[in-house]
């Protein structure tokens, strides 16, 4: 074999190996456990871009703004029997490049595309759910239960250009930036809303909901890092992956809101989520890891077990997470048939489900005829991507059943980046 030929060997092997090292490392990463975020089961919030903090009432007041049953046009006596939402969303495609790409073969031009089409900071995926049964509304009291489940990935640029390219000489790969988290738990709620304070139409009101947690599953990336590159000389890399899990645990926490009606058409109000929470898991707690290490490997010795690797699982004492706080503030207006509402939202944090950047929502809602309203709105900040969103339903006599979706930028929803809907359904008594 010829100087030439080794070369070329080293390359390929450089190639295929680094390719495989990666995609162990990234199918560890994705191993989320899967899950049943508070409020997405909620059509009418959904629908209006989830602007719902001075506008949500009974059972929506549990999950947006507990104050708000202080207030008497608040109160609803009623049962909601099932509520169901989902979001799965990234930041970079949309429903017409999974589409266009799908499938087919990729030039060169095509995985250029696909490149600028990803941040600086990498491919985000989301994935929220949540879940609500027999929820009771009963004047300024609100109890239930809910299931909810929150995931996020984030994968650096370079390894997604490994995935189209695979890697080149004198390439190096670096897996900085990279994280995923994700958490399912159930919640047992008392919601509680009471006026403090009133004089003529204008009027004060507080309250809480407090909440009993039963985890189902946690997973935590706590350490992720790693390169490796191609060199004349060799190939080189080194890189680890610690994760914790567990499938079990119990917690509480605390939600905290306050409402103040300007007069009888607006009301301003504001409510920070989880101000007090923590779950401890204490069933299969483990500790995941996979470490792989090589130096100067060359065609020479590429048969000699050069890569040298180790993954392990291992018991580890009971461990607490808690859930992440977030601040929401908006205003609206509350009477007539034509409502609006505009919601500030600002995680206290950068957890799964929750982004320290800001995030402006705002919502219409129209009765043309009692039974029918019409819904929209839009959304735009945060780690989600800016979009409309539209919904309507059917309220009958005592029974309701409300549905929404959001389409991305352009009504038929080429330009979403996800999927996201919500069906609500129930009586009023």
């Amino acid at each position: 074999m010829n100087s030439l030929d080794k070369k070329v060997l080293q390359e390929q092997h450089s190639r295929c190996s680094l390719t495989v090292t990666i995609v162990v490392l990234l199918i560890s990463l994705a191993a989320l456990p899967s899950a049943l975020a508070q409020g997405i089961s909620s059509a009418r919030s959904v629908a209006m871009g989830s602007a719902a903090i001075s506008l949500a009432k009974g059972v929506d007041a549990a999950r947006y703004n507990p104050a708000n049953l202080g207030f008497g046009e608040f109160r609803v006596r009623g049962v909601e029997v099932a509520g169901v939402g989902a979001d799965i969303s990234n930041n970079s495609f949309t429903l017409g490049d999974y589409n266009k790409y799908t499938g087919a073969f990729l030039t060169d031009e095509d995985k250029e595309d696909i490149l600028d089409k990803i941040s600086p900071d990498g491919l985000k995926v989301d994935a929220d759910a949540e879940a609500s049964a027999l929820s009771v509304s009963l004047g300024s009291f609100v109890f239930g239960v809910t299931g909810h489940g929150v995931a996020d990935i984030n994968l650096n640029r370079d390894l997604v250009e490994l995935v189209l390219d695979g890697n080149t000489f004198g390439d190096t790969v670096e897996i900085t930036g990279c994280y995923s988290e994700a958490v399912a738990y159930a919640a047992g709620y008392l919601s509680f809303g009471r006026s403090i304070y009133r004089m003529g139409s204008r009027e004060l009101s507080v309250g809480f909901t407090a909440k009993y947690l039963r985890g189902f599953a946690v997973e935590q990336v706590v350490e992720l890092e790693g390169l490796a590159a191609t060199f004349a000389t060799g190939f080189t890399g080194e890189g680890c992956l610690v994760a914790r899990t567990a499938t079990g645990g119990t917690g509480y926490a605390l939600d905290l809101g306050a409402a103040l009606k300007l007069n009888d058409h607006y009301l301003v109000g504001a409510r920070v989520r989880n101000v007090l929470s923590s779950i401890t898991w204490n069933n299969d707690t483990e500790e995941h890891g996979f470490i792989f290490s090589f130096d100067t490997m060359t065609v020479d010795n590429m048969d000699d077990d050069y890569i040298v690797t180790d993954d392990y699982t291992v018991e580890i004492d009971d461990f607490k997470t808690s859930l992440p706080s977030l601040l929401n503030v908006g205003v609206a207006n509350t009477s007539g048939n034509l409502l609006w509402a505009i919601d500030w939202e600002q995680g206290l944090e950068r957890a799964a489900g929750v982004s320290s950047k800001p995030r402006l929502s705002m919502g219409v809602e129209w009765w043309p005829i009692g039974i029918l309203p019409l819904r929209g709105g839009y959304s735009v900040g945060g780690n989600r991507n800016a979009a409309f969103s539209f919904g309507s339903g059917f309220h009958v006599s005592y029974f309701y059943l409300d549905y929404a979706m959001v389409t991305g930028m352009t009504f038929p929803g080429y330009s979403s980046k996800g999927l996201n809907l919500a069906v609500t359904t129930g009586f009023y008594f």
